[in-house]
């Protein structure tokens, strides 16, 4: 019989999401780690000093997201220095993977308090900067000859995401049916206010009208979607399914 203790998520922020080159990508990360961080600890009322440990979650991390933007974030908030901070990158589920070494750290009753996150500012630090940027530099590949003897062929997620649909039979049609009635969803969740509660408002800046705004609504939701334009787009890989409309966006943003 387990005799672990029980861990429970007690509260939960967010920005709202910032398309690419948009109302927050003037942000640091570190900086937008702690406004997530600070909106938290001040919403419930935590003694910064109590809080054991920082978890964030990231998966560029060279650049502005370099040398353990956990712990930046941490030294960038309003909690005490002694609280430690760390970084973990499990690909797209490094804030989820950040979650459960939280909550692991709380049921092995190593730990009571802590925060687990995710931040990424994908316009300043695109995906695969720091494959791309350090093998530039000469500083290596990322795979050595071993894994390059096992799996001479690329791989990504899009040909991931394309091995999936063939396997399931799942149509190009299919996809941007539910791609339209996920951007829909989302449109009448915000205008319902089912966000309101979990994202906090922050300093945002519309480049069309030269304004600082305060940024509070997912810039990546679309809607009224023009269906036509949608299934006019070309698909990423060629005689593939997956369209820039049924991908995964690229994003600005943090959470705690």
């Amino acid at each position: 019989q387990s005799s672990s203790a029980s861990a429970f998520i007690v509260d939960a922020v967010r920005t709202a999401g910032g398309r690419r080159n948009g109302c927050i990508s003037h942000w640091h990360p570190a900086d937008l780690g702690a406004e997530v961080v600070n909106a938290l600890l001040m919403r419930n009322k935590v003694t910064g000093s109590l809080v054991d440990d920082v978890i964030f979650g990231c998966v560029s991390q060279i650049g502005a997201q370099a040398g353990n933007v956990g712990r930046n974030i941490v030294l960038s908030s309003i909690l005490p220095e002694s609280v430690p901070g760390t970084t973990v990158d499990r690909a797209c589920g490094s804030s989820q993977q950040a979650l459960h070494f939280a909550a692991q750290a709380v049921m092995s009753g190593t730990q009571d308090i802590v925060i687990a996150g995710g931040v990424e500012i994908m316009s300043l630090v695109p995906i695969g900067s720091a494959r791309d940027v350090g093998q530039a530099a000469g500083r290596g590949n990322a795979s050595g000859k071993e894994m390059q003897s096992r799996y001479p062929d690329k791989f990504s997620q899009f040909y991931g995401a394309e091995s999936l649909a063939l396997e399931f039979n799942i149509s190009k049609e299919e996809m941007e049916e539910f791609a339209v009635n996920s951007h829909r969803k989302a449109h009448e969740a915000t205008a319902s206010g089912r966000f309101r509660n979990e994202i906090i408002p922050i300093a945002g800046y519309d480049k069309k009208s030269n304004q600082n705004i305060e940024h509070e609504r997912d810039e990546g939701i679309r809607w009224p979607i023009d269906i036509a334009k949608l299934k006019s787009l070309p698909t990423i890989t060629p005689n593939g399914r997956l369209t820039a409309a049924t991908a995964s966006q690229i994003c600005d943003g943090a959470s705690a």
